[in-house]
């Protein structure tokens, strides 16, 4: 898979355009005519030894479950994912996940290699469309790929053969807006993968490029909590910071006037007048407001720059706005006919605790203004949905299923366009 990723960059002015004949000057042999370097790092392969050794297996190899003492890991089909869907066999692995917004206000699309079954279980043809499938609904926005290397091993990697389809597959419309690759757990194997491709791969997409040793070094770009890190992979990081003898990172000192991040009742508690509406809610909707007429919510500029704090003050929250608890609620909403969605909502969210209730009526209410005039601002209810859905709900212990985004953004949809029903004037 991260060799995959790897190729979206290459290079638009190859001298030839014949891709298999430029790829052959590597002197790269077929995967399946030649066995790959092993896939244990050097470093950590004491690690794995011993209990590749109880299990029978090649010394420094994984077996199929990236995992020497536990079985394959079974992830959940997601509950609406029906069985006659064209990618349903694909998508209930959960080899490709969204997993919200990385700290820059990317979304993030993770790979698990140790997720893929071995090769003659897989569709690596259907993989490729579902790839594409995923990506399609963020290329055109800045988008980053978070890549978990532990668990690819001779049973799983893809064939050369594929390789040079997902070459020819993924084009300039994907690579553009790629703003970063974060390689967690590299291998000394895909490091020397990476230079083997050097030159053919662009210079501007080698810095995107970002060798993540563990766990620690990952939450610097985004929240691991929010991702579904599969548990092979958290114990293999476990046993490589035991080995480093890495130290915990402390947990970060709350600033005094600190606004993100923070609970929505420890905020109102630290405001001196106890307002339920967090200061940068306020500040940033009234200079939207007052400045606002085309707002796009993706650009980090002037008026543009308030809408993001926004965004952003809303996903750093500790717990969604909309709460846990609504999660499957919210997801489910589908099932209800369209004609009683709406009580629906409104019985939904009366059990939100009081400050969500009253934060989320404010900011319904506002961004649904800004519906009511996107004949001027070109931010529809539609628009406004796709992005602020993502901010206002997500899984405690998951990342957003591709299934769970569309009922999400249908949810923040119907409370955008009708707020006046769903808040009425006391």
């Amino acid at each position: 898979m991260a060799t995959t990723d790897l190729l979206v960059d290459l290079q638009d002015d190859l001298v030839s355009d014949d891709t298999s004949k430029a790829l052959g000057q590597l002197k790269l042999s077929p995967l399946d005519e030649k066995t790959w370097p092993t896939e244990c790092d050097g470093e950590l392969q004491s690690v794995s030894e011993q209990s590749s050794a109880r299990k029978g297996g090649k010394e420094g190899e994984l077996p199929y479950s990236a995992d020497n003492d536990t079985l394959p890991e079974v992830v959940e089909t997601p509950p609406d994912l029906k069985w006659d869907d064209p990618y349903y066999d694909i998508a209930r692995r959960q080899i490709v996940e969204v997993a919200g917004d990385d700290n820059f206000g990317r979304k993030v699309i993770v790979v698990s290699a140790c997720r893929m079954p071995p090769s003659h279980q897989l569709d690596h043809t259907q993989l490729l469309k579902y790839l594409k499938h995923t990506l399609d609904k963020y290329v055109e926005s800045d988008y980053s790929v978070v890549y978990f290397h532990y668990g690819l091993n001779s049973q799983n990697k893809p064939s050369f053969a594929w390789l040079l389809e997902a070459y020819k597959e993924f084009d300039r419309k994907y690579k553009k807006n790629i703003k970063a690759l974060y390689i967690v757990h590299p291998t000394r194997f895909i490091k020397a993968l990476l230079v083997v491709f050097k030159p053919i791969i662009s210079m501007k997409f080698g810095r995107k490029i970002l060798y993540v040793n563990h766990l620690g070094e990952l939450e610097q770009y985004l929240k691991c909590e929010r991702m579904v890190i599969p548990q092979c992979v958290k114990r293999f990081d476990e046993r490589i910071q035991a080995t480093q003898r890495l130290k915990p990172q402390e947990p970060k000192k709350q600033l005094p006037h600190q606004q993100f991040g923070i609970p929505l009742q420890e905020l109102r508690e630290k405001d001196p007048e106890h307002k339920a509406i967090p200061l940068v809610m306020e500040q940033t909707s009234t200079y939207i407001r007052k400045h606002g007429v085309v707002v796009d919510f993706e650009t980090y500029n002037d008026v543009h720059l308030a809408a993001v704090m926004l965004k952003t003050f809303l996903r750093e929250l500790p717990e969604p706005l909309l709460t846990y608890n609504l999660y499957n609620k919210v997801v489910s909403l589908g099932k209800v006919p369209q004609n009683k969605q709406i009580e629906a909502i409104v019985e939904m969210i009366q059990f939100l605790p009081e400050d969500n209730y009253t934060v989320l009526h404010y900011l319904v209410e506002f961004l649904g203004e800004i519906a009511d005039n996107s004949d001027l601002n070109k931010m529809t209810a539609s628009n406004l949905a796709l992005v602020f859905g993502p901010a206002l709900l997500w899984a405690k212990d998951a990342a957003i299923s591709l299934n769970a985004i569309n009922p999400i953004n249908n949810f923040t949809q119907l409370l955008f366009e009708n707020y006046i029903e769903i808040f009425p004037a006391k």
